[in-house]
């Protein structure tokens, strides 16, 4: 049964004083980098850094990406060849473009989102991070670098930053002095990112925070994004979870599977989800680590609405875009448009607007998986019952009755 959960106005902190220390010591790190205003003339949160490099050294020689990332070699080069060009002399300084994202495509995973990130980077006023999925909120700024292996050193945030850097150079290439300023102009380029675990994976807190407060997590991960962003944007993507949770099975499950093997695991992760429900907290089952990292299946990706008042706890809903999978599939170019309408884009071309539209969908299920067929129907009725509740509440928050996937 789906506990009393409501939406409060922020989430009730813990005071122990361990979380407090350390939430202060990452927003001083954060802030000794991001500025707390950027750029007049971009659309783009962006800012001139002072840059103490000098022509020997390698502006990306460390950047951690690079180590697990070696297609990234290519991309840095390219970046590395402008460089020193681009930097800013000022009263005997050197200074570089920084940027961060304008919008993030936050969620969730087996939603559509890369094909979504792969038409809205073909619109000429959108610069993404040279990585789809940087992770950084959620995972590198801890430094997990792949989920359940021990922990790397911590990517600093000036490494994420470096991803941006394309995007900045193209930015600062329109800037053309102080006349556009006085005349209202402003960078029409608009900087984004697509990490699918932004909406939901706050796996690094419980070792983070020592567990500090037992079974929920103090801080998330859009607290620290509101405390630098206030006013960012936010696409999320959303799936009947039923069907998200198997293709979630199929694209992740390596060797030996079936759709028996999908009821098996379905089962117990049922079974395990309902012993936790008997003595912790929706939130606790929702983002305890531990308990996560040995479903059998990710059940607790679909539940949507708990991410939701979250998310809405610190930002307003109108700072988010939500589209289902089955509405952006049925029509692309009305899904599009939407997402032109959100993030403030002029209108494209004929022959521009084709392009995207056009395009053949992106990450589809691979022909072995689809030869498996559709799931047992007494499997799809085990979880219909399982999801149906918290369907009924993001279809209340959302005011949208498609969110309950009966149809």
């Amino acid at each position: 049964m789906l506990p009393d959960t409501h939406l409060p106005a922020h989430r009730e902190r813990v005071a122990a004083c361990r979380v407090h220390c350390t939430e202060t010591r990452i927003l001083h790190k954060l802030f000794s980098v991001i500025p707390h205003q950027f750029l007049h003339l971009s659309r783009s949160p962006c800012w001139y850094q002072k840059y103490d490099g000098n022509r020997s050294s390698d502006p990306y020689g460390t950047n951690a990406y690079a180590l697990y990332a070696k297609r990234l070699q290519t991309i840095l080069e390219e970046m590395r060849q402008g460089f020193w060009a681009r930097l800013q002399l000022r009263k005997g300084h050197q200074y570089r473009l920084r940027c961060l994202p304008h919008f993030y495509i936050i969620g969730q995973p087996k939603c559509g989102t890369t094909d979504l990130y792969d038409r809205l980077r073909l619109h000429p006023n959108i610069q993404f991070s040279v990585i789809k999925e940087p992770h950084w909120w959620t995972r590198k700024r801890f430094g997990i670098v792949r989920l359940k292996e021990p922990f790397h050193q911590p990517f600093p945030v000036e490494d994420y930053l470096d991803l941006f850097d394309l995007a900045a150079q193209n930015i600062q290439d329109n800037h053309r002095g102080d006349t556009e300023l006085e005349a209202g102009w402003m960078d029409p380029i608009l900087t984004g990112e697509a990490s699918a675990s932004t909406m939901w994976d706050n796996s690094a807190w419980s070792y983070f925070y020592d567990n500090v407060t037992n079974t929920e997590p103090p801080v998330l991960i859009q607290d620290f994004i509101h405390s630098i962003q206030p006013r960012a944007k936010f696409i999320v993507m959303l799936r009947d979870p039923v069907e998200r949770l198997y293709s979630d099975y199929l694209y992740f499950v390596i060797a030996n599977k079936s759709v028996e093997d999908f009821n098996d695991k379905v089962n117990e992760s049922l079974q395990m989800f309902e012993s936790c429900l008997q003595g912790s907290s929706l939130r606790s089952c929702a983002y305890n680590t531990t308990f996560a990292n040995t479903l059998p299946v990710r059940l607790q990706v679909g539940l949507y609405v708990v991410y939701l008042w979250d998310w809405l706890s610190v930002f307003h809903l109108d700072q988010f875009l939500i589209l289902r999978l089955e509405d952006h599939a049925a029509n692309i170019s009305q899904s599009m448009r939407l997402v032109y309408t959100f993030l403030g884009l002029g209108p494209l071309s004929d022959e521009q607007a084709a392009s995207i539209t056009h395009k053949q969908a992106s990450n589809s299920r691979r022909p072995e998986d689809c030869s498996l067929g559709p799931m047992l129907p007494h499997t799809r009725q085990l979880l219909l019952d399982f999801y149906r509740l918290y369907n009924q509440k993001l279809s209340q928050v959302l005011a949208n009755n498609a969110y309950l996937w009966e149809t």
